[in-house]
Parts: C-alpha cells; sequence; structure tokens
C-alpha cells in the first residue's frame, strides 16, 4: 500500500467535478437559477485508494482490484481498543482467525483462506507482511514478528488475498501492507493509559507535527507490562517508532525509525487432563523469547511529469533473537537417565539489508509500473542443551553445562523485476496485467558439526527461480455494481530453517536442532477468485466472492512429537472458500456482517509421522514407524470451515459510543489428526482429535467528558466462555495435577490451547495538544 498523500483528497475531487461538471452545466441552462442552484448541490461519492504496490508511489480505486480487497484504518483500530495488529484482525476482518498456540497474545498464528503468518518456528508460513514497502517476514523462517510492529504508528492495513505477484516471496494466500502515520497527517501530542485484568498495564504517547517547507514529524512509544493469565507468564513489550518526511515540490521522502526491545513468555499447549484439573497451569516451564530488533527504512518519490514518477524504497534492519525452552525430557528413564527435563536454548541474529527502484508511467489508456529490487539476509544461528530435572512447578532445572547442538550460518539473496499494466479499456471496464520474476539463493554453512565430530554436514546452497504472472478484470456494471475476476500465481523459496530441517530420520527440535537433510523444492501457489461488489440506494455496502488456491510442492512441519519434527514437501493442498458480507454507516450507526466458508484439504496421498494418533502403522499404504496415512479431501489442522462476525458501533450522542464485536467459529481438526481418524480408547490413547467450535462476545465503551479527554472500557469474552484455539496431539508424562510419570505411564493425549478467560480492561486518553 502506498503511503498517504496529503496532495491525494485533492485530486480526486478535482477528477470528480471535471467529470460532473458538464452535465450539471447543461441541466442548468434548461432550468431557472434557483432549481441549477439546488440541483448542483451534489454529494461526491467517496473514493477509496489503496495501494498495488509494496514500493509506495502507485495508487488505484479499490473499486478497480480484481478481488476482495479490505482496508482499515487507526480511527477503527482505536473504536475495537485491539492490543495488537492480529488481535484486530482476529475481530474485525473476515476470513481471519487465530491459533493461541503459544497462550501469549503477541505470539499468535493469524490464518487467512487457510494461510497462516506465525511468530513460531515450524508453522507452513503463507502471507507476506509488509511495514512502509519493507517486507518484515524474518529471513530465517519466514516468520512475523507480531511484537515488533508498533501499534501506535500504524495509521492504514491493506489486506489483499490470493498469490498476488507483485509483492514477492510467501505471497501465497495474501499479502498485509501496513503504513505508518506522519506528523502533519496525525498532528498533535496524545498520551493512552490502559489496566486491568492480568496485570496489564500499558502506555502509549505520540506526537506529530508539520515542520517547516512541507516538512513532518511522528513519533510514537509504546510500552506494556502484564503478569498473563496462566501461571509464570509475564511480559515486557518496549516499541519506538519515529519517522521525519518532507514534501517539497515534486519530491516526496520520509526516514523512519522502528524499534522493539521485547520479553514474552508463552507457555504453550495444556493436556487436556491437565486442564480439567486446572486451566491456568503450564505443561513445562519456561518459555521464554526475547526479541530485539532495529530497522531503518527510506522512502522517496519524485514526479518527474504529470505522467511519470519514480520512487524507491531503501531498508536495513537488525534483530536478535533468543529463547528459552524447559522441556520434558524424551530419555527419561530412570535409573538410568534420571534427568526428568531438559533445557534448550537459542540464539539468532540476523542483519538484513535492501533496496527497490520503482518507475510509474502513465500512457493514455495504461498505467505501467516497472520496478527492481533486491533483498539480502545474513543469519548466525546457535543452540545448546543441557539435562537437568523437574522442579514442584516443573521448571527445568540444568544440572550440567550446555552443549552445543547446533552452528549455523546461513545468506540468502532474492533479486526481483516486476512490472504492471492497469489498462483502462472503457471507463467502466478494467483489465491489470502483472508479474514477477524471482530469482532467490540460499546458502548454509555448518560451524558446529566438526566440534561436535559428526560426520554429516550442513553445507549446500540451493537456488530458485520463478516468473509469477497474473491478471483480472473488473467491471463497473452499473454505478452500484462492480464484478471482478483474476487468476494469479505466487511461490516460496525454501528459508535455511527449512533446508536445515528436512530428514525425516533425524527430527528436529524446535526451535531447530539442525541436521543433513534431502532437497526441497520452492513452493507455487496458483489463485483464482471472483466476485461481486455495490451499495444499495440507502448506502449499504455488500460483497460476494468465491476463491480457489492450489498450492504445489506445498512445505508443511511434520510432527514427529511434541516438540520434534521436520519440513517437507507435500504434494498438494487445496484451500477454496466463499466470502459474504454487509456492512452499513450511518451518521449514528456504523456496523459490519461477515461470513466466510473455508474447505482446507490435503490434495494428495501421504504419509505423515504422528505416533499419538490412535490410527498410525494401521493402514497398509504407511509402512514407517507411527505412520498415518493422508489421503486426498483430507482436511488441514487448525482452520475452521465457518466463521461469523458482527461489528457495530453506535454513537449515543456526540460523547458517548458503545460498540460490540461478536465472532463465531466451527470446529477444526487438531495437528497429529490430519488423516482425521484418530479415536479415543480409554487407555492409551485419549482426546478425539477435533476441537469444538467457540464463540466470543467483546464490548467496548467511551465517554468523553470534555475536549481533549476521553475514558474509555473493554470487556472481552463477556460470557467468560472456555474454548480453545488449537490442538495437537502428543504423548503427556504428568498426571493431572502436573506431577512426572514414570515413563511407562505416560499416554497419548489431546493437548490443547486453552482461550483466555473474561478480562476487563479501562483507560484514559488525553489530548495533550496539537
Amino acid at each position: 500500500m502506498s503511503r498517504p498523500n496529503p496532495k491525494t483528497p485533492r485530486r480526486l475531487i478535482a477528477l470528480a467535478i471535471a467529470a460532473t461538471a458538464g452535465p450539471m452545466q447543461a441541466q442548468a441552462q434548461g432550468q431557472a437559477q434557483g432549481q441549477a442552484q439546488a440541483e448542483s448541490r451534489a454529494v461526491l461519492p467517496t473514493v477509496e485508494v489503496v495501494g498495488t504496490m509494496p514500493v509506495p508511489g502507485t495508487e488505484v480505486p479499490k473499486d478497480h482490484f480484481p478481488s476482495n480487497v479490505q482496508t482499515a484504518t487507526d480511527a477503527q483500530l482505536r473504536r475495537a481498543q485491539s492490543l495488537n495488529l492480529p488481535d484486530f484482525m482476529s475481530s474485525q476482518l473476515p476470513s481471519v482467525s487465530v491459533n493461541e498456540i503459544q497462550g501469549n497474545p503477541y505470539q499468535l498464528d493469524v490464518n487467512y483462506r487457510g494461510f497462516t503468518a506465525s511468530p513460531l518456528l515450524g508453522t507452513p508460513q503463507g502471507l507476506s507482511v509488509y511495514q512502509d514497502g519493507v517486507r518484515i517476514n524474518e529471513p530465517f523462517g519466514d516468520v512475523v514478528n507480531w511484537d515488533l510492529i508498533p501499534k501506535a504508528a500504524i495509521s492504514s492495513i491493506t489486506l489483499l488475498p490470493g498469490s498476488n505477484p507483485l509483492f514477492g516471496l510467501n505471497t501465497l494466500g495474501g499479502a498485509l501492507s501496513l503504513q505508518t502515520k506522519r506528523g502533519d497527517t496525525h498532528p498533535g501530542t496524545e498520551l493512552e493509559l490502559q489496566a486491568g485484568s492480568f496485570g496489564r498495564v500499558s502506555t502509549e504517547l505520540t506526537h506529530g507535527r508539520k515542520l517547516a517547507e512541507g516538512g513532518h514529524l511522528f513519533l510514537a512509544l509504546g510500552g506494556l507490562n502484564e503478569d498473563g493469565w496462566r501461571d509464570h507468564s509475564p511480559s515486557r513489550v518496549r516499541q519506538l517508532f519515529a519517522k521525519v518526511g518532507q514534501d517539497r515540490g515534486k519530491l516526496s521522502w520520509d526516514l523512519s525509525f522502528t524499534h522493539g526491545d521485547n520479553t514474552l513468555v508463552g507457555n504453550g499447549l495444556l493436556p487436556e487432563s491437565m486442564l480439567l484439573q486446572n486451566r491456568r497451569q503450564v505443561y513445562t516451564r519456561p518459555d521464554r523469547t526475547e526479541n530485539r530488533m532495529s530497522m531503518l527504512t527510506f522512502n522517496a518519490s519524485y514526479q518527474l511529469s504529470d505522467r511519470q514518477t519514480i520512487s524507491m524504497t531503501a531498508y536495513t534492519r537488525r534483530s536478535r533473537y533468543s529463547t528459552l525452552n524447559g522441556d520434558l525430557n524424551d530419555d527419561f528413564s530412570p535409573p538410568d537417565v534420571e534427568e526428568s527435563g531438559v533445557e534448550n536454548r537459542s540464539s539468532t541474529r540476523q542483519h538484513g539489508d535492501g533496496l527497490a527502484l520503482q518507475s510509474s508511467v502513465t500512457a493514455g489508456i495504461h498505467r505501467f509500473t516497472f520496478g527492481a529490487s533486491v533483498d539480502r539476509a545474513r543469519t548466525r544461528f546457535a543452540q545448546t542443551q543441557a539435562e537437568g530435572f523437574l522442579d514442584p512447578t516443573r521448571a527445568v532445572v540444568p544440572l550440567e553445562e550446555a552443549e552445543i547442538d547446533a552452528l549455523l550460518a546461513g545468506r540468502s539473496r532474492t533479486a526481483s523485476l516486476y512490472f504492471q499494466d492497469l489498462v483502462a479499456l472503457r471507463p467502466d471496464l478494467q483489465l491489470s496485467l502483472s508479474g514477477r520474476f524471482n530469482d532467490t539463493r540460499v546458502t548454509t554453512r555448518d560451524e558446529g558439526r566438526s566440534q561436535l565430530g559428526l560426520s554429516t554436514q550442513l553445507d549446500g546452497e540451493g537456488r530458485y527461480r520463478k516468473f509469477n504472472p497474473a491478471a483480472g478484470i473488473t467491471w463497473q456494471a452499473t454505478p452500484r455494481l462492480t464484478a471482478y475476476g483474476g487468476w494469479s500465481q505466487g511461490n516460496r523459496a525454501p528459508s535455511p530453517i527449512e533446508l536445515g530441517c528436512s530428514d525425516p530420520a533425524n527430527a528436529c527440535v524446535l526451535p531447530n536442532a539442525l541436521q543433513s537433510d534431502p532437497p526441497l523444492k520452492q513452493v507455487v501457489s496458483q489463485t483464482f477468485e471472483t466476485g461481486l461488489r455495490g451499495t444499495l440506494e440507502s448506502g449499504m455496502r455488500w460483497n460476494a466472492s468465491v476463491f480457489r488456491t492450489v498450492n504445489k510442492d506445498d512445505l508443511l512441519f511434520v510432527s514427529s512429537g511434541l516438540s520434534r519434527g521436520y519440513f517437507s514437501n507435500f504434494g498438494r493442498t487445496l484451500r477454496q472458500g466463499v466470502e459474504l458480507g454487509l456492512g452499513e454507516q450511518t451518521g449514528a450507526l456504523d456496523w459490519s456482517l461477515s461470513y466466510s466458508y473455508l474447505r482446507a484439504r490435503y490434495d494428495s496421498p501421504a504419509c505423515l509421522v504422528s505416533e499419538s494418533n490412535s490410527s498410525a502403522e494401521s493402514s497398509p499404504a504407511c509402512t514407517g514407524e507411527g505412520e498415518i496415512a493422508v489421503r486426498p479431501g483430507d482436511r488441514l489442522p487448525g482452520l475452521p470451515a465457518h466463521q461469523l462476525k458482527f461489528n457495530v458501533d453506535w454513537r449515543v450522542t456526540p460523547a458517548w459510543t458503545i460498540g460490540a464485536q461478536y465472532r463465531a467459529y466451527s470446529h477444526q481438526t487438531v495437528r497429529g489428526n490430519e488423516n482425521g481418524l484418530h479415536t479415543p480408547d480409554g487407555a492409551a490413547f485419549s482426546g478425539s482429535g477435533r476441537l469444538g467450535g467457540y464463540a466470543l462476545l467483546d464490548l467496548t465503551a467511551s465517554w468523553k467528558p470534555r475536549p481533549g479527554v476521553e475514558l474509555f472500557a473493554k470487556v472481552a469474552n463477556l460470557f467468560d466462555r472456555r474454548y480453545a484455539s488449537a490442538g495437537q496431539l502428543g504423548r503427556n508424562g504428568f498426571d493431572a495435577a502436573g506431577a512426572v510419570l514414570p515413563p511407562e505411564a505416560w499416554r497419548n493425549e489431546q493437548f490443547v490451547a486453552p482461550g483466555a478467560p473474561r478480562a476487563v480492561w479501562l483507560g484514559v486518553r488525553l489530548q495533550l495538544g496539537a
């Protein structure tokens, strides 16, 4: 999505007036002067403009997109009183759901149309995320760290569906484009304080102002501390964002800095037997993640003429991520092995840099855009392991010095050329053609195998090339009805972690203990979408669309235990569905209703490892130890088929506003039950292999007692529903009270991600000056 341009509204209004001036003047000549003046008071329709490219600079009306593009503003983010971006998307945007696998509100898996953007290694990634033109999927695993996105600085959100090739690698199911605020569009100083359930205390401070000669400055600080609703789960978040820029004649530029320094504790899944005893307890601990990142971004555009603009984006990004995970020792077997726990530590350092250049030219009915980009990243990864024992709180206390599991250096480089041609075939008919060529090289260098005395080496190199095309058409059949259709293709190259963890005989402990591996293929995704959208005479908006996405050589993480597994190419997977939406915005009422159906299935037969599935080794098609047979048509886990969302904001008085956010999800299959054949037997196996559907209702309210002061409140999960948003089959080594069992008493059980109980937060927002 493109950077907000203060000149854009004036240009749109001027174009709209020019388009309507002729008919209005002709009508006025045939009528009395008073009549002409009355009829000339026409209300111009709202034209929503969004960006079509990662690099700011190309803007088109939203109604010219051949897909169901979703947009949101910072005002909507504020009204929803969302903690962060995943929280907002799950409650407000159709076809979006979350899995709370890690049990931390900043470490959610965000699912959209069956594709995921997640901070957790091992989750198949399928969505690209951009901030001011910079792709912020991490090079090591394509993960997205939601805690490093400064919520207070977000100006607009655009969610583009499909395998849009213009947004580069990892855009298999969609692209999320975020634009940040500027001082001239968001002037003034504002302080926000909030506190409430789970010991949460949060603060946001923003300041925006105009500078001399078209300059602008914006600053945002955000901080959060909370104890968490589960035992031993405190978190600390610190975010900083600063932007300075200038619009001077034909030249526009801005320089922004993003920094995060966060400590997150997410205690993960819990066996259902322990859940029934105490929903707040944790399986093993600690499970701590420390994220530190700094990114500098420079955007500039220059208008060569009325018909041509050139723009660029350059960035440098430095990050360091470390994890500390306490786990049950799979080798625990007294009296031979007395250590019941194992402590896994990892450290990942990444340096990324990139440059993109783009030119947009209008020539007759064509609007051409050409661009080129280069992204490079260097990664150093280390993991250690130390055995110990579990204390009464199931925390691992190491008894020995940590041993090196892996030392790995990785490099990746992607060079791309892309284009787009927006063709106005008629005033009411638009054709879009686009394509992108990606050339990706991934190299790994093993720096630790020789130290460990292992013969296998991880040194290797992979090169992946692909041209991805796209085509679409939109037709404004009437002023209130638009039809559209499009086809697109995207790809994703394996990341260093996936290349280093793809040997079924040597499963990895995530975050990662890397093994020698067979080669992996790149994922290729193809999407077809068609639909209708429009408005009724009353002003009510509506939309209806159907989509189908096929992934070839999909990269999946195959679980061989609760924390072990490997990456593998998997034939074909299919995601198809329907989206329906209604909405209306009046003087006092703003509401929306959406329904989504998703059919996410495996489309090829395969054998997957799932030792805790009761049907393991019962299929003649799979002969490996602990394998299950997946057939075409079996459901992808973790994805509900049906979603219903209703959001409403009612301005009771100019000072009072109340709102409600309702969302309902149908049942889903848990990981490890990909074949859908798991059944409990009351002895060796328990758990249904499925999670029931659930519905949540949140309430919000705000009151402005006087100018510059706003009090607000939120009640989440009003009816205190007990639900689980994700699950996995695994082996449980504890009794219901959390005491470690002898290995012979360990049993296969269903682990779930329990949802948070009812919570209440209160806050105040102060306008400290313009």
